[in-house]
């Protein structure tokens, strides 16, 4: 009896010969390496399509931004060059209402002068004509005219001063012998240099 129940221990059971395991119908069946391909080329193209959209649709936008930006620009242009015909016009304005002052104060000068040409020629006219003299150097003041007048012995200044010729001087040399006309500025503008005569080095 010991060997039979050997022999019977010996035989091969069905779970000692592994039988197959049958495959779940639920479980995903495995892609092969064709349909992997397949779907990863799909995924991109779908990608690629996607991102080719949102390319367009940026710059479609940027497109539009940038045309709304040269609008922006030509109308600045345009509001720029029409203020400065605004100031050109302006400023015309203003040096012809300048012009037009300066002339009106003149001619009282003018009549002057007139006056004292029509006096007879044997009549002393000095103290008139010293009078419209006055009355000039007066207007011009009032316009922030000033007179270039060097004295004998100052350096002379090329901005301001128009040497005529060099003279023998008991001057330092090189410096202002004599003024032979006046010179005349505004503001900071030399409007005539003054002439002068300069002592010989």
């Amino acid at each position: 009896m010991t060997d039979d129940a050997d022999a019977a221990a010996e035989e091969p059971t069905d779970a000692d010969e592994g039988t197959e395991v049958e495959p779940d119908a639920d479980a995903p069946e495995a892609e092969t390496d064709e349909e992997l391909d397949r779907s990863l080329i799909e995924r991109v193209a779908d990608y690629d399509e996607k991102l080719a959209e949102a390319v367009r649709e940026d710059r479609a936008d940027y497109e539009e931004r940038i045309d709304d930006l040269e609008g922006k620009l030509t109308r600045k242009q345009a509001d720029f060059q029409n203020f400065k015909k605004r100031q050109q016009k302006k400023l015309e304005q203003q040096q012809a209402r300048a012009t037009e002052s300066l002339v009106e104060e003149l001619l009282p000068v003018r009549d002057n002068l007139a006056r004292a040409l029509e006096q007879d020629s044997d009549a002393d006219i000095r103290e008139g004509v010293e009078g419209t003299l006055r009355e000039l150097d007066t207007v011009l003041a009032d316009e922030g005219v000033e007179r270039i007048e060097p004295e004998p012995g100052e350096e002379p200044d090329p901005e301001r001063h128009e040497v005529l010729m060099r003279v023998e001087s008991d001057r330092p040399a090189g410096t202002i012998e004599e003024l032979y006309r006046p010179g005349y500025e505004m503001g900071e503008k030399v409007i005539r240099t003054a002439q002068v005569t300069v002592s010989e080095e």
